[in-house]
């Protein structure tokens, strides 16, 4: 059973176990005899005892996934149901329910309730003042029942609820502790690119303006939207390998501000494009100049860093493809960013599939972008294909591919090249949408729900890398991401890293030249696309299990709920840089962290 799958059981059995205390606490209080009774407290028993069970069997995924259950939930529900089975089934078994007493029942039915609620508000970790919390919120629950049933309520009762509830509180709305780095701080903003190109490469120069534009779609659809010229994406950028890239941002009419972040790109820190760590946001009226050498071949995007949750949905993004040096030869090149716009799927600028005509023998590359914030799944169908590259980076002998489907996680890219064939080729995007048809005539959009998805931990040959899992690491970074609750900006709801969210997650701090191994874990039920600024890092196991085909480096991996990953990277790009899921919205409700470099700050 998946660990996911076990979380789920867990929750339900956690349920059932809360469900059942309160029948047989419901029965006992209204004194109903005969066996119902009984019956409803073994029930409750059996379930209590699954309970413990489930979390014990969490606790061998990992402690991530238990530790709330093992330091609190559990312990409280065995304690008050052996308490409620020691003072109730005596009198249950002596005639009945009339003279069993209620209240045992009812708390051991709280104590249980305690453990989900916990887990769904508070998650990991549970420290003291979650423990004195949640004990609180049980002896309320037993106070307003006793009241309500006219049970005289001890004092000593009354005076530990309030007590654990104050004390409890208190520590949760305690200071973070500081951020600070030690020594004397540097700006990442003054981490610029070169101001010349490599040898025998040329300047490249791009303007873009940020502004609000109402749009006619293919379709003839209007929605309105937030554009770099006028148009949804905004103009690709492109170079060739040693190239310097000179990009003339200004901001005509965007409230909020913007900047341009280069996704997947290891610019030097001050070109990065996020807002209070690298720069300032360009307000309206403003500008601002990104220059940076185009030392790494292969398909990236830009999009805005300021409000990027509401700012790339709005259309604040476009494709960024660095060629080779040398001539490539002639072919079909396609940049394919696939968009949700207004509930519109835009492919490139059209929300109709994209249609070719291309000759028998042609090379074909088509580069995929996912620039929304939840998973794509691609499938080409009519051809054999290979997929070269990830995230840019090139694929050891990646092989031939057929019937598969393609999960790519949010931010993410795929490169997919081929030789044209006689027939058609159609891109399928979730099982069933044609999106790219190469040479349409007279062909159906092949069903490809039920096509397997591959998986890249298993694909392509393996091959050399810089440093492995059994390298000595100077630094270790763990991030359990979860939800929980934020009282950040006032009480609310956030996703959080090691149970804390933005802006209070401390910041993960690491030495130029440190081997940094990076251990990311999914204790929810949401996908979280984890992606760190700055550096591409090197998958060594998922759940365990290391990569048996190619290398993979990547800069945006999808961590699947009950999943595990460990990463590793080489701290080699001073500055200070975001990590962070790449669900906007989840960022957005305070799923990230600032990486610093000793010596530097926002």
């Amino acid at each position: 059973m998946s660990t996911s799958a076990l979380i789920a059981l867990d929750l339900l059995v956690a349920v059932l176990v809360t469900a059942a205390w309160l029948a047989a606490a419901g029965v006992v209080a209204a004194g109903r005899r005969g066996r119902l009774a009984p019956v409803l407290l073994a029930g409750a028993l059996a379930l209590t005892v699954a309970r413990a069970a489930s979390a014990l069997l969490l606790a061998g995924r990992g402690w991530w996934f238990a530790q709330e259950k093992l330091v609190l939930a559990v312990p409280l529900l065995l304690a008050a149901a052996g308490y409620a089975a020691a003072r109730t089934l005596p009198a249950l078994l002596r005639g009945g329910a009339p003279g069993a007493p209620a209240m045992p029942l009812f708390m051991a039915a709280f104590s249980a309730a305690v453990g989900p609620v916990v887990t769904m508000v508070i998650g990991y970790p549970v420290g003291l003042s979650g423990a004195l919390v949640a004990l609180a919120l049980v002896g309320a629950a037993g106070l307003v029942t006793a009241r309500a049933t006219n049970v005289r309520i001890p004092a000593a009762a009354v005076a530990l609820t309030v007590l654990f509830g104050l004390v409890g509180g208190g520590l949760a709305v305690r200071p973070t502790p500081g951020h600070a780095h030690g020594g004397d701080h540097l700006a990442s903003s003054a981490l610029r690119g070169p101001a010349t190109p490599a040898p025998g490469g040329a300047v490249r120069r791009y303007d873009l303006t940020a502004q609000t534009a109402t749009l006619t779609l293919p379709s003839g659809r209007r929605v309105d939207a937030w554009t770099f010229n006028g148009t949804v994406p905004g103009p690709p950028v492109a170079a060739r390998q040693g190239d310097l890239l000179e990009v003339h941002l200004r901001n005509r009419d965007i409230t909020p501000g913007v900047t341009l972040h280069w996704h997947g790109y290891d610019v030097p820190a001050g070109e990065d494009g996020v807002p209070g760590v690298t720069q300032d946001a360009v307000t309206p009226g403003g500008e601002f100049v990104y220059r940076f050498r185009a030392d790494q071949v292969g398909t990236y995007w830009y999009h805005t860093h300021e409000v990027s949750d509401r700012g790339v949905k709005l259309g604040l993004y476009g494709s960024f493809v660095v060629y080779p040096r040398a001539a490539q030869s002639a072919g079909l090149d396609l940049a394919l960013p696939v968009h949700t716009l207004a509930g519109a799927t835009l492919v490139g600028d059209t929300d109709q599939p994209v249609e070719r005509r291309v000759a028998p023998g042609t090379p074909v590359r088509l580069r995929l972008t996912d620039t929304d914030d939840t998973p794509r799944r691609f499938a080409l169908a009519g051809v054999a294909y290979r997929l070269v590259a990830v995230d840019g980076n090139d694929l050891n002998a990646p092989g031939e591919l057929t019937s598969v489907t393609l999960r790519l996680p949010a931010g993410g890219r795929y490169d997919l090249a081929f030789t044209m064939p006689v027939g058609p080729v159609t891109l399928v995007l979730n099982g069933d949408t044609a999106i790219v048809r190469l040479n349409p005539d007279g062909a159906a959009t092949p069903d490809a729900r039920s096509w397997p998805e591959l998986d890249l931990l298993g694909y392509g040959s393996p091959a050399p890398t810089p440093f492995g899992p059994d390298d000595r690491f100077d630094r270790d970074l763990s991030m359990v991401l979860d939800r929980g609750l934020s009282l950040s900006g006032g009480l609310q709801h956030a996703f959080t890293i090691n149970g804390r969210a933005f802006p209070d997650v401390p910041t993960q701090v690491v030495a130029e030249g440190d081997l940094v191994r990076m251990t990311v874990v999914n204790r929810g039920t949401a996908t979280h696309p984890w992606h760190l600024h700055g550096h591409r890092v090197l998958v060594l196991s998922r759940d365990g299990r290391g990569p048996t085909g190619t290398p993979l480096l990547l800069d945006t991996f999808d961590v699947r709920p009950g999943e595990v990953w460990q990463v590793a990277f080489r701290a080699d790009n001073p500055g200070v840089w975001m990590n962070h899921c790449h669900n906007l919205s989840h960022a957005d409700k305070g799923m990230m962290a600032h990486l610093a470099y000793r010596g530097f700050e926002p």
